[in-house]
């Protein structure tokens, strides 16, 4: 083999391994697949748990403290339950009231009914006593539908008070889970605790390599919300 050939060989074996070296790198088929799809999302940040754009928390006022709510609402709850057991009670005591008007009533006009019987038996050619008569019995019968009625009412509102009482069930057990919540608060603030005190402790950084800062909270928002866990 001549010198030119060697030369010739020697040259093509390097522009075939320079063509290797340029050809696009073969990626696997489920690599291509996983790289569209984060190449499709406009901005993944979007795509991460709800509770991470809820950060930081709510500030602890109020409108926003748990037990605070809970305390006002069995407090609420407990008033208008007693107005409202005060307007059926006077309302219980007005019917028996009428109940007992409604008696004396019967009364009267039974004495009435046994009036005009003899009346009517001795002058039966006088219209007026069977006229009185007939009425005296339409208005017992009356008032005996109304006596019934009361006395419906007043079995209606000893149902209602009856039923009232598990309002106040319902607020025990409201009760007894903010006791609840109130123990769980105070053990967590006991295993929390420290013999260090906060001042004395080494300053962290507040920023570490690779963080997104804009979804780093900052140092005082952290304290103000050890803060408020620490309310009582």
């Amino acid at each position: 083999m001549t010198q030119e050939e060697l030369d010739a060989l020697m040259n093509e074996d390097i522009d075939m391994e320079m063509d290797d070296i340029t050809d696009e790198p073969v990626v696997p088929e489920a690599e291509e697949e996983i790289e569209t799809t984060f190449n499709s999302l406009d901005d993944p940040h979007n795509y991460r748990a709800s509770a991470v754009h809820s950060w930081p928390p709510p500030p602890p006022t109020d409108d926003n403290k748990m037990v605070h709510q809970l305390d006002d609402v069995t407090k609420e709850s407990e008033e208008k339950a007693t107005e409202i057991f005060d307007l059926i009670e006077g309302i219980s005591d007005d019917l028996n009231n009428s109940e007992d008007t409604v008696d004396e009533i019967d009364t009267v006009l039974k004495a009435n009914i046994a009036l005009f019987e003899t009346l009517s038996a001795k002058f039966p050619h006088v219209e007026a006593f069977q006229t009185q008569l007939a009425q005296n019995k339409e208005a017992q019968e009356k008032n005996s539908s109304l006596k019934e009625m009361m006395e419906t009412n007043i079995d209606t509102v000893m149902n209602i008070m009856d039923i009232m009482q598990y309002q106040d069930i319902h607020r025990q057990k409201i009760e007894r889970v903010i006791n609840v919540m109130r123990a769980l608060s105070t053990y967590m603030n006991h295993l929390f605790s420290s013999k260090v005190d906060d001042s004395k402790r080494v300053t962290s950084a507040v920023h570490l390599p690779g963080d997104a800062t804009a979804d780093i909270v900052s140092s005082e928002d952290i304290e103000a919300l050890l803060a408020s866990f620490g309310q009582k």
